[in-house]
């Protein structure tokens, strides 16, 4: 039995103070996630219970009791007050997946900090950019990392504290730290800030697919959407073994690689190392993963490899599986169901929601290519893209639009707040994507605003036609973009990257658009396949269609800070 139970029950009597009161969120006049996350979980009586299992490049691995998280997040929390942070202060977290970067976050917020984690994979110029703009007082790094935060810090004034948490006994440089969490002396009482439910807690820049990234600014209450999501959409049960691949420095590795496992009092597995097939599948078999959220891209990945490899490894201790961070093809959902018996739930949301907003949940029936429908306490619907008016017939294409006032919504844009109420419209967030509800109520995802393709007249979503290409067997990845035609305005054209075992060739490329035209409108047929090594992609895997299509209309690039092979 999942943790839901009728969808259609809890989406009609939801109310968000339910999921306060479960939580018992500001009880005694606390309001800190890192109270939640941690202290709590220990009164509760599960201080000796295992929150996290860390398995690092090498091989070596390090176990963490919520007793231990409460401790060593309290011990780093009294470090960064000693040396002068202060509450509202930015601390930046750039590191890798190490046990300091999880900890580090829990203890930023213990001190009434704001946690600023970054993506380590980061060159100097895109942490520059992000620094300069939260006028940051600490970063928290590793020796590997160093090289690129002392190249900037003469740009930065603000920067004033730089903490490495695995130096050696060199000479630190000015306003360098040295700081070894396991060698503190640990501090097992620490009075955690006072924070009201409204306070900042976390500072996320967006992944900048479609411009300069923003700083979506959270606070201390996002916890209770972060909580609930948790345990009804990823059904996170008492016993868990719990892997979310996603790194920290993106929105999905704090609201469900941090908060979400954590406030529910599960134990969670991370693996510090890149994307391998047989690494992850040996990993989940190791660790007996039972509920594992990862990423269309990485599943993709997977698929290219086959289905013989999964053979090889036992994943039976598999119970839940779930996608984000860009739309999931049906091709993939039917794959994993043959891969691992059971499908992957796709479930919508942004850096901006904080939690999860359009979803899929167990025991739902799965419409494979489908968004699923909205998380209880959300109002979700599509609205012109003009009048901002909610469209009532089904299938008819719109903006993604949420009524405002979930508890993880973005308070704002980091000094930038005219941006932050134009996304604003006729009382409706807008998503800035475009999607149709068919009439059993379930969103299907079309593409970005900005993605979406006219081609005489007719606004067509890349999604489809990508989703279309990834069936035909030799295609691993895809992106379909619109490019200037003087009869259509635009006409589609598609990159795709082949798979292992294929070479590109004339004969492919017939093939190919021969095996689309059966599935495609002709406005949705692309006109022309470019055959590329690989898709531009952000650090978090999403493609950045918008790369693609400024060089085809011979338009500035902007912001490639979070370019994968920047």
């Amino acid at each position: 039995m999942s943790n839901i139970g009728s969808y259609e029950e809890k989406y009609k009597t939801f109310k968000w103070e339910q999921a306060e009161e479960e939580l018992e969120y500001g009880k005694n006049g606390i309001y800190n996630i890192g109270y939640y996350c941690s202290d709590r979980i220990c009164e509760k009586g599960s201080a000796n219970k295992l929150a996290l299992i860390w398995e690092g490049f090498t091989g070596g691995v390090k176990n963490f009791t919520y007793n231990d998280i409460r401790v060593y997040s309290n011990t780093i929390a009294k470090f960064l007050q000693d040396n002068g942070v202060n509450m509202g202060d930015r601390v930046c977290l750039f590191m890798d997946k190490v046990p300091e970067l999880y900890l580090g976050f829990i203890g930023i917020l213990k001190m009434g900090g704001i946690a600023q984690p970054l993506f380590s994979a980061f060159g100097e110029e895109a942490l520059f950019t992000r620094l300069d703009d939260a006028k940051t007082k600490a970063i928290i790094t590793q020796k590997k990392h160093l090289g690129k935060v002392r190249r900037i810090k003469d740009k930065l004034p603000e920067l004033t504290k730089i903490i490495i948490v695995d130096a050696d006994d060199t000479t630190p440089q000015v306003n360098e730290i040295h700081f070894c969490m396991e060698k503190s002396e640990k501090v097992d009482k620490f009075d955690i800030v006072k924070v009201g439910p409204e306070v900042p807690s976390v500072l996320h820049y967006t992944s900048g697919t479609t411009g300069k990234p923003k700083g979506a600014q959270h606070v201390h209450s996002s916890i209770i959407a972060q909580y609930i999501t948790s345990k009804w959409v990823l059904d996170l049960q008492p016993d868990d073994i719990y892997w979310c691949t996603a790194d920290p420095g993106w929105v999905t590795g704090t609201s469900y690689g941090i908060i979400g496992p954590w406030a529910n009092g599960v134990t969670q597995v991370v693996l510090d190392a890149g994307f391998g097939t047989e690494k992850w599948y040996a990993f989940i078999q190791k660790y007996k993963v039972t509920m594992w959220y990862s990423a269309p891209t990485a599943i993709r990945l997977l698929m290219k490899e086959g289905l013989d490899v999964v053979k090889k490894f036992d994943l039976t201790s598999l119970r839940h599986l779930a996608s984000v961070g860009e739309p999931l093809n049906a091709e993939a959902v039917i794959w994993s169901e043959k891969a691992f018996g059971k499908p992957f739930y796709d479930t919508y949301w942004q850096t901006e929601t904080g939690a999860i907003v359009i979803t899929n949940f167990p025991g739902m029936k799965i419409k494979p290519g489908s968004m699923g429908k909205p998380f209880p306490g959300i109002a979700a619907t599509v609205v012109n893209p003009k009048t901002y008016e909610p469209i009532e017939t089904p299938g008819t294409v719109g903006l993604i639009a949420l009524k405002p006032g979930w508890p993880s919504m973005m308070r704002t844009y980091w000094n930038n707040k005219e941006t932050y109420n134009g996304k604003f419209k006729n009382g409706w967030y807008i998503c800035g994507d475009r999607s149709s509800i068919d009439n059993e109520g379930y969103f299907w995802f079309v593409g970005r605003d900005d993605d979406v393709i006219n081609t005489a007249g007719h606004l067509v979503g890349p999604f489809e036609i990508e989703s279309a290409l990834l069936e035909h067997k030799a295609v691993a990845e895809s992106a379909a973009i619109g490019k200037p035609d003087p009869v259509n305005m635009e006409v589609v054209k598609a990159f795709i990257a082949l798979k292992p075992g294929f070479e590109p060739s004339g004969d492919l490329e017939l093939d190919i658009m021969n095996f689309i035209r059966k599935k495609l409108s002709p406005l949705a047929m692309p006109q022309e396949i470019e055959f590329v090594p690989s898709l531009p992609k952000t650090r978090s895997g999403k493609i950045m269609r918008r790369l693609l299509r400024a060089k085809e209309w011979g338009e500035e690039i902007g912001d490639i800070s979070t370019l994968e092979n920047d």
